[in-house]
Protein backbone atom coordinates (compact mmCIF):
# COMPACT_ATOMS: atom_id res chain seq x y z
CA UNK A 1 0.00 0.00 0.00
CA UNK A 2 1.12 3.38 -1.11
CA UNK A 3 2.30 6.01 1.98
CA UNK A 4 -0.20 8.31 2.99
CA UNK A 5 0.02 12.04 4.73
CA UNK A 6 -3.58 12.17 6.39
CA UNK A 7 -5.77 9.93 7.43
CA UNK A 8 -8.23 10.85 4.63
CA UNK A 9 -6.02 10.09 1.75
CA UNK A 10 -5.86 6.63 3.27
CA UNK A 11 -9.35 5.76 3.92
CA UNK A 12 -10.17 7.66 0.29
CA UNK A 13 -7.57 5.12 -1.58
CA UNK A 14 -9.48 2.05 -0.23
CA UNK A 15 -12.15 0.18 -2.25
CA UNK A 16 -15.62 0.97 -1.73
CA UNK A 17 -16.77 -1.97 1.11
CA UNK A 18 -13.53 -1.27 3.00
CA UNK A 19 -14.18 2.89 2.76
CA UNK A 20 -16.90 2.10 4.02
CA UNK A 21 -16.26 0.30 7.14
CA UNK A 22 -13.12 2.04 7.89
CA UNK A 23 -15.58 5.59 7.86
CA UNK A 24 -17.91 4.05 10.08
CA UNK A 25 -15.07 2.77 12.61
CA UNK A 26 -13.66 6.00 11.77
CA UNK A 27 -16.80 7.75 13.09
CA UNK A 28 -17.42 5.75 16.09
CA UNK A 29 -14.09 6.68 17.60
CA UNK A 30 -13.88 9.98 16.66
CA UNK A 31 -17.30 10.02 18.30
CA UNK A 32 -15.89 7.86 21.56
CA UNK A 33 -12.83 9.83 21.82
CA UNK A 34 -13.74 13.64 21.66
CA UNK A 35 -10.46 15.76 21.36
CA UNK A 36 -8.53 13.07 20.60
CA UNK A 37 -6.91 13.38 16.71
CA UNK A 38 -6.25 10.47 14.74
CA UNK A 39 -2.90 10.34 12.36
CA UNK A 40 -0.82 8.30 10.36
CA UNK A 41 2.22 6.26 12.14
CA UNK A 42 3.30 3.14 10.85
CA UNK A 43 1.00 3.52 7.36
CA UNK A 44 -2.58 3.53 8.86
CA UNK A 45 -4.52 5.65 10.97
CA UNK A 46 -3.79 5.51 14.76
CA UNK A 47 -5.61 7.62 17.87
CA UNK A 48 -3.20 9.22 20.45
CA UNK A 49 -3.14 11.15 23.41
CA UNK A 50 0.22 12.32 23.38
CA UNK A 51 1.66 15.56 21.30
CA UNK A 52 2.94 13.31 18.68
CA UNK A 53 1.63 10.34 16.42
CA UNK A 54 1.92 7.13 18.60
CA UNK A 55 2.81 8.69 21.67
CA UNK A 56 -0.08 6.84 24.31
CA UNK A 57 -1.84 5.40 21.05
CA UNK A 58 -5.19 4.19 21.92
CA UNK A 59 -6.67 2.72 19.09
CA UNK A 60 -6.14 2.32 15.04
CA UNK A 61 -7.46 0.77 12.29
CA UNK A 62 -6.35 -0.83 9.67
CA UNK A 63 -7.66 -2.18 5.98
CA UNK A 64 -6.27 -5.69 4.73
CA UNK A 65 -7.50 -7.58 1.32
CA UNK A 66 -10.99 -8.22 3.40
CA UNK A 67 -11.65 -6.44 6.11
CA UNK A 68 -10.41 -3.73 8.44
CA UNK A 69 -9.12 -4.42 11.80
CA UNK A 70 -9.89 -2.34 14.61
CA UNK A 71 -7.67 -2.36 17.23
CA UNK A 72 -6.71 -1.02 21.07
CA UNK A 73 -3.40 -0.90 22.19
CA UNK A 74 -4.05 -1.97 25.34
CA UNK A 75 -7.08 -4.08 24.71
CA UNK A 76 -6.14 -7.13 26.43
CA UNK A 77 -6.94 -4.92 29.98
CA UNK A 78 -10.29 -4.34 28.24
CA UNK A 79 -13.40 -5.77 30.14
CA UNK A 80 -15.26 -7.50 26.82
CA UNK A 81 -18.50 -9.33 28.04
CA UNK A 82 -19.31 -9.70 24.18
CA UNK A 83 -16.21 -11.93 23.63
CA UNK A 84 -15.63 -9.92 20.64
CA UNK A 85 -12.48 -8.60 21.02
CA UNK A 86 -9.49 -11.18 20.09
CA UNK A 87 -6.21 -11.14 21.87
CA UNK A 88 -3.33 -9.59 19.41
CA UNK A 89 0.68 -9.37 20.08
CA UNK A 90 1.53 -7.87 23.42
CA UNK A 91 -1.21 -5.82 25.31
CA UNK A 92 -3.25 -5.01 22.00
CA UNK A 93 -6.63 -6.56 21.19
CA UNK A 94 -8.39 -6.50 18.05
CA UNK A 95 -11.64 -6.85 16.05
CA UNK A 96 -11.90 -7.42 12.25
CA UNK A 97 -14.77 -5.41 10.17
CA UNK A 98 -15.99 -7.56 7.55
CA UNK A 99 -18.98 -5.12 7.20
CA UNK A 100 -20.09 -2.05 8.66
CA UNK A 101 -22.36 -4.45 10.66
CA UNK A 102 -19.81 -5.28 12.45
CA UNK A 103 -19.59 -2.14 14.32
CA UNK A 104 -21.69 -1.57 17.33
CA UNK A 105 -21.38 1.76 18.46
CA UNK A 106 -21.81 1.32 22.02
CA UNK A 107 -20.35 -1.97 22.37
CA UNK A 108 -17.00 -0.01 20.92
CA UNK A 109 -17.37 3.07 22.50
CA UNK A 110 -17.20 1.39 25.83
CA UNK A 111 -13.94 -0.29 24.71
CA UNK A 112 -12.92 3.12 23.58
CA UNK A 113 -13.19 4.70 26.85
CA UNK A 114 -11.78 1.83 28.96
CA UNK A 115 -8.26 2.23 26.95
CA UNK A 116 -8.45 5.73 26.48
CA UNK A 117 -8.55 5.79 30.32
CA UNK A 118 -6.04 3.02 30.65
CA UNK A 119 -3.32 5.19 28.75
CA UNK A 120 -4.64 8.39 30.99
Amino acid sequence: MAKFETVEAYVESLDATLRDIAEHARKTIDAALIGVDAAMWHGHPVWSLGEAPGQQPVALIKAYGSYVTFALWRGQSVTDPSGRLEAASRQMAQVRLRSVADIDADLFTGWLHQARDLEA
